[in-house]
């Protein structure tokens, strides 16, 4: 049963607009700390699959962050009163390239909000939809629904959902350590502040994780990574993924993929074996 608050709800509908230049600054980064050799760029050079995320970064002032790290509740997103906040999954229409050098706008709506009473209390969910134009054009060159889902604060006795195994003996795989200095690179990258990702005293002793949680779009983008490894050619349509379960830096974790023919399955696993991202992308 949906028992989103009304004054949640009204969020529906709500839009804001931005403008960004792709320059070759970030994309040389992302490069270096996904361990590329350096890219050569011009102006044209197609963005890598996710790669439009190293744009359009949340600029708030310093007055404006909240105690989590991210920015205060509602400005554009709506004023969820529950503490934790998590990237759940994202799905993407890939229509045309973005390339370096281009002017783009981003026009981001609040799709829905949504809230529910799960097995350790309430849930509150948050879809918004970006399109993203290039050089003003009239249809998007890239759709993307974003989905946060907000939880209260981890108590004593919460059951966590049991863990679902990973699939083994992938075709394509790739086993990766992500350290505290991955994660702050994707964090500076991206600007994200929020501190689950880089303050180990904050995500152990306030909410209740046992170590600094990886990025799931570094994770969305590992796993497009490993698609363009092994496929280097392939063009991808569309991409959706899906957080199953947190994974912590300092343990080993590895990206899968295999393909069938236009579909290729990717997910990824932490150290234990457990499934942590399950995703599907489509290639034209």
């Amino acid at each position: 049963m949906d028992t989103t608050p009304p004054d949640l709800a009204a969020w529906i509908g709500r839009s804001e607009t931005l403008h960004d230049t792709l320059t070759e600054a970030p994309v040389r980064a992302l490069s270096a700390t996904l361990d590329h050799p350096a890219p050569a760029l011009a102006t044209g050079t197609p963005l890598p699959p996710l790669w439009h995320w190293l744009y359009f970064l949340p600029m708030h002032r310093h007055s404006e962050i909240g105690a989590d790290g991210h920015a205060k509740r509602g400005g554009f997103l709506p004023p969820v009163p529950l503490p934790r906040r998590m990237w759940a999954g994202s799905q993407f229409e890939f229509r045309a390239p973005l390339r370096v050098g281009d002017a783009v706008e981003r026009r981001s709506t609040i799709a829905d909000v949504g809230s529910k009473t799960g097995r350790t209390g309430p849930l509150v969910f948050v879809k918004v939809r970006h399109e993203l134009r290039r050089h003003g054009a009239d249809e998007p060159a890239i759709v993307e629904f974003h989905d946060i889902v907000y939880r209260d604060a981890k108590k004593p006795g919460d059951v966590e959902p049991p863990p679902q195994r990973a699939e083994t003996g992938a075709p394509w795989q790739r086993a990766l350590l992500p350290d505290d200095v991955l994660l702050f690179r994707y964090s500076a990258l991206t600007f994200n502040g929020h501190r689950i990702h880089y303050d180990r005293k904050y995500v152990t002793e306030v909410e209740g994780y046992p170590g600094l949680i990886v990025h799931g779009p570094l994770i969305a983008t590992l796993l497009m990574d490993l698609l363009r490894r092994e496929a280097p050619e392939a063009e991808v349509a569309s991409f959706r993924f899906k957080a199953v379960r947190p994974t912590f830096d300092g343990r080993p974790m590895r990206v899968n993929g295999a393909r069938e023919g236009r579909h290729v399955r990717l997910w990824a696993q932490d150290h234990d074996g457990w499934l942590t991202m399950d995703a599907t992308a489509t290639l034209r």
